[in-house]
């Protein structure tokens, strides 16, 4: 059975930036990777590769099997078009920093909006669907709320909720919980949690330690554009064999 995502020798530059240098991973069904580094060591790019929102300029990256961006041409690869690769992309869960809800929508609209517009299911379907997710993720008495009227919390489990109503075959989170305040964190994370029980394939851009340590069945660590080292968390944050990691552990922990 092949890998949920297989990356090989993936490259990826802005400008006169190597961001990413010849970046090789794998993420197993069923398994939950959190990338940690400081910032500007590539994680976020390296997230937004693997679901085609940036390009790679070098290298191979596979979700499910499938090209991630691209289609075989000949002797060559075509970039597939944009309702194809939207197609694609909509297989692959992806949660931001920032909500990014439609403010216009309740929170039940926001979550039923993609599988009537994306996929085509009609919209009562879709909304007992949506309310069932809701209630997934605790927010079940909020369904008629609008964005402006819930939390930072609130509106992110909204937006997981939303990613999971495309019934992804892979979650994607870059940083969940930065742009949110202290206290509400921890409502972020239990949901994610749940998600990892329930054996959904997550990549998590972090820098909550605990949560990695808890959660992930394997930690990457990235400096600079390339993995300094990678296992579980066992090894990498609590034994961690580079001095990089070390001294990025020390700062954040």
């Amino acid at each position: 059975m092949t890998s949920m995502v297989e990356a090989q020798g993936i490259r990826k530059s802005f400008g006169s930036v190597e961001v990413l240098k010849n970046i090789s991973f794998t993420v197993e069904r069923g398994e939950v990777v959190c990338l940690l580094g400081p910032s500007g060591s590539g994680k976020s790019t390296l997230l937004r590769c693997i679901n085609h929102l940036e390009k790679v300029d070098a290298g191979i990256l596979k979700v499910d099997g499938d090209l991630v961006g691209y289609a075989p041409h000949g002797d060559h690869l075509r970039e597939m078009r944009d309702k194809e690769i939207g197609l694609k992309r909509s297989e692959i869960g992806m949660v931001f920093q920032r909500f990014d809800l439609f403010k216009n929508m309740t929170a039940l609209q926001n979550v039923a909006a993609g599988p009537v517009h994306v996929k085509g299911v009609d919209r009562r379907t879709a909304t007992e669907n949506a309310r069932k997710l809701l209630a997934q993720v605790g927010l079940a008495d909020k369904a008629d709320s609008y964005p402006t009227q819930l939390s930072g919390g609130q509106q992110q489990r909204v937006a997981i909720a939303r990613a999971l109503a495309m019934s992804p075959k892979l979650m994607l989170f870059d940083e969940p919980t930065s742009a949110l305040d202290p206290e509400l964190v921890g409502e972020v994370l239990k949901v994610m949690r749940s998600l990892a029980e329930q054996g959904m394939t997550m990549v998590v851009v972090t820098h909550e330690i605990a949560f990695a340590r808890e959660v992930a069945d394997r930690v990457v660590f990235m400096d600079g554009g390339v993995i300094v080292e990678s296992g579980p968390p066992s090894e990498v944050i609590d034994a961690p064999r580079h001095e990089r990691t070390r001294a990025f552990l020390a700062r954040v922990g």
